[in-house]
């Protein structure tokens, strides 16, 4: 249930709202407006309450029920959109934020240099996984704790925000402390212990869609993170599992437009894994920007024949250069900036 107040309304007219929820065993989310409050109230017997509880309550305009499943991550929380700003990086604004970086810490080297790659050819943010959870137990699972030590280094030496991949709820606090935003990757959309300790935690998040999850089910997800008091979250579509095999998963870009108009949260987009291929993720790059995506998220390697992880989806030096400079005149078409 969602209590809107009306402009204006008092520091005592509000606290009466939330003094209320609290005598009927419900919890409160507070949406600070630029020019008012909105009060949503959360617990399982809230269907059951009457409107007109909180509508009476001076300085209150209207009450409303949510009927999705999702709460907090909707329009009706919150109508304008979410901007997180991660070290001066504004993701939901009108710049699209590059991520991009390798999948995988490999060496100093290699990360070292695949930031003064992406830095120079426009890139915001260095991506790099430390931790990789993989289908394979055989697979490469990355350098871990060394490869945070490296994400560290390298974000002090470009001063440059990182974004990696966090998969323990028992290792939030020490991924943060290398990381300036925390990814849980699609194999973990539903892991909830974990999206409840990034949620403890305030640090901002990126939440990858599961590769056979709906949108609501995401959305769902999202609030586990929201909940806890984390407004600082991105959601990222990367491709979901189909019939079709011709590409690693499918890119659904009508999620795009169908978030947009569903959630106030920003939206970007991993056109790597769902490309499989470098031959494939231009085109899906540029997709998801003039769909109005927020930001994409890329993997670059500087060599990507010698990478230890998803070298096929990887794209090269001068393909990410000459994407950088294919996406800004797309950018400017839907007024927004690269």
């Amino acid at each position: 249930m969602i209590v809107e107040m009306r402009t204006g309304a008092s520091r005592q007219e509000i606290d009466a709202v939330v003094e209320k929820a609290k005598t009927l065993q419900l919890g409160v989310q507070m949406n600070l407006g630029t020019d008012k409050v909105v009060v949503a109230l959360l617990g399982g017997h809230t269907g059951q309450l009457a409107p007109d509880l909180f509508a009476v309550l001076p300085g209150v305009e209207r009450v409303t029920r949510i009927m999705k499943p999702y709460k907090l991550s909707s329009r009706e929380v919150k109508r304008q959109d979410t901007i997180v700003n991660v070290g001066g990086v504004e993701i939901g604004g009108k710049r699209i934020v590059v991520m991009a970086g390798p999948c995988a810490v490999e060496s100093e080297k290699q990360l070292m240099e695949a930031a003064r790659i992406v830095k120079g050819a426009g890139a915001t943010v260095l991506r790099g996984g430390a931790f990789k959870p993989r289908t394979s137990p055989f697979s490469f699972q990355g350098l871990e704790e060394v490869g945070l030590a490296l994400l560290a280094r390298v974000r002090q030496e470009f001063n440059m925000p990182v974004i990696t991949e966090v998969v323990d709820p028992h290792e939030v606090a020490v991924v943060a402390k290398s990381a300036d935003i925390l990814q849980i990757g699609s194999r973990n959309m539903q892991n909830f212990t974990l999206l409840t300790s990034v949620g403890k935690s305030k640090w901002p998040a990126v939440l990858k869609r599961g590769f056979s999850c709906t949108i609501t089910e995401w959305l769902t997800a999202a609030d586990y993170i929201l909940n806890e008091g984390n407004t600082e979250l991105v959601l990222c579509e990367r491709g979901i599992r189909t019939f079709e095999d011709t590409t690693r998963f499918s890119l659904d870009i009508g999620a795009i437009p169908v978030l947009k108009r569903a959630s106030h949260l920003p939206v970007i987009v991993d056109p790597s894994h769902a490309a499989g291929h470098h031959d494939l993720v231009p085109a899906l790059a540029k997709a998801a920007v003039a769909a109005g995506a927020d930001g994409l998220l890329i993997e670059v390697h500087p060599n990507p024949a010698e990478a230890l992880v998803d070298g096929l989806q990887s794209l090269n030096p001068a393909a990410f250069e000459r994407l950088m400079a294919e996406l800004r005149p797309i950018a400017e078409s839907v007024g927004r900036s690269i």
